[in-house]
């Protein structure tokens, strides 16, 4: 079989690979995604009911649907949905990251299936297609955005649910998720992000333009400096979130 092509950017996986062992440290390197987690958890469990019409009340309403979690990094989205009922699959490019990822799940015992591999091998090796993929601040880290993005819509099943998350490039995402959060207060390591690398929704629409995939969006996202949360907005000119759906039949 012929190798797959690949997004994957290697200076971005190298990046993450030095500060592997941090994914788990909340005051570590990626407290900013710690503190960013809640409402991507919260935004994810309430797009994935209305979707998939489950009950909230349920303590694993998800159960026997399949999740991707693409570039799933150390794991912090990947457990939480496994504790929602999910079949977890977490895919990274980063060999330390999974090794990270693999580490604290069994530690945690929440049962997570971990693979370093990419989108573009998944697809070339036939794999089912996942009910839900979740496509969280990746994109802007790889080397082809479009055609990954269109090989994330592949693995997708008919019904199923994508989330993008990602941010804006616009000029207040530069001053305030690069230049504010990387070099003044120091919340990411320097060199984290590249602005020019950020995407708009209209970039993601017209990436999807030929696939048989509805976006819906943008979703805002915004941090409060005063209550240190952050929350959905109708402001996405920093942060924002994307949904995709595969049409049945």
């Amino acid at each position: 079989m012929a190798e797959a092509r690949s997004s994957v950017d290697p200076a971005e996986v190298e990046r993450f690979s030095r500060i592997a062992a941090e994914w788990w440290d909340p005051k570590g390197k990626f407290a900013p995604l710690h503190r960013f987690n809640p409402v991507r958890l919260s935004f994810i469990r309430e797009q994935g009911l209305a979707h998939f019409g489950r009950d909230g009340t349920e303590r694993q309403p998800f159960e026997g649907l399949r999740l991707l979690d693409i570039g799933c990094g150390g794991g912090l989205l990947s457990e939480p949905m496994s504790r929602l009922g999910f079949d977890v699959t977490g895919v990274d490019a980063s060999e330390r990251n999974i090794g990270t990822a693999r580490t604290h799940a069994k530690q945690t015992s929440v049962p997570v299936t971990y693979l370093c591999s990419t989108a573009e091998a998944l697809e070339a090796e036939g794999i089912a297609p996942f009910d839900v993929i979740l496509n969280m601040e990746v994109i802007e880290h790889v080397a082809d955005p479009g055609e990954f993005l269109r090989t994330c819509g592949r693995l997708l099943a008919p019904g199923g649910l994508m989330i993008v998350a990602t941010l804006n490039r616009t000029l207040r995402a530069l001053a305030l998720a690069k230049i504010g959060a990387e070099y003044v207060l120091r919340w990411l390591p320097a060199g984290t992000h590249d602005w020019r690398k950020f995407l708009t929704p209209e970039e993601l629409r017209g990436f999807l333009a030929t696939e048989p995939l509805d976006m819906q969006g943008p979703f805002g996202v915004s941090f409060n400096p005063l209550s240190g949360a952050w929350r959905l907005s109708s402001d996405s000119g920093v942060n924002y979130m994307m949904t995709v759906t595969r049409k049945s039949g």
